[in-house]
């Protein structure tokens, strides 16, 4: 007798879906995945988003107190000092000697030549005259260059710069000539005015304050 082969056993786990119990009860649905939670609103009495605040209400009298105050003004500079004047007593045929020994003393005592100015009244001094032999314009570069002492006569003083220390000689020359030369000097000398001639002939022309 032929023998029936045995039937193959069916395990469970190879089975398909199971059928859906007798009660007629649905499988549970799986529950999502719970996402993030929204932010609670603030509670009662709990303080929320920061609000932006007004601008505090400041008086005048805040303002003025914030306000800086002025500095103040700077003092004015002090205007330079006004040269000294000295006198030398002489003579108008003496008073280009007596400029010449005014200059040997203001060398000696330190003075740079170039710092030095002699103007005459009268007749030119015998540098001035030998230099303007070869032309004016050699003559005013020698000034210009303020390489040593310049010699320059009344109607050229104009001309002249500013030096430290201007000597004047009177020794010669009308008093409307010396009366013109007397302030320009001035106003050419920066520390030191040597004037030399004849005392009362210069305080007619300036003044007793000369």
């Amino acid at each position: 007798m032929p023998l029936i082969p045995e039937e193959p056993q069916i395990h469970e786990s190879a089975q398909g879906p199971r059928p859906t119990p007798a009660s007629g009860r649905t499988a549970p649905t799986p529950r999502p995945v719970p996402g993030p939670r929204p932010a609670a609103p603030p509670r009662p009495g709990r303080p929320g988003p920061l609000r932006p605040m007004p601008p505090a209400q400041r008086t005048p009298r805040d303002v003025a107190a914030a306000k800086p105050e002025p500095s103040a003004p700077a003092a004015p500079a002090a205007a330079p000092a006004a040269p000294q004047i000295q006198l030398i007593p002489a003579s108008p045929e003496g008073a280009l000697d007596a400029a010449e020994e005014a200059v040997d003393l203001l060398l000696d005592s330190g003075r740079a030549p170039g710092e030095v100015l002699v103007i005459t009244t009268g007749e030119q001094h015998p540098w001035a005259a030998h230099e303007l032999s070869f032309g004016e314009t050699s003559y005013w570069a020698q000034h210009d260059a303020k390489d040593d002492v310049f010699y320059a006569d009344a109607s050229a003083a104009g001309r002249a710069g500013a030096r430290q220390v201007v000597v004047v000689a009177l020794n010669g020359g009308s008093d409307e000539v010396a009366a013109a030369t007397l302030p320009l000097a001035l106003g050419r000398a920066a520390a030191l005015l040597i004037v030399c001639g004849d005392p009362q002939r210069i305080n007619s022309v300036l003044g007793a304050g000369v």
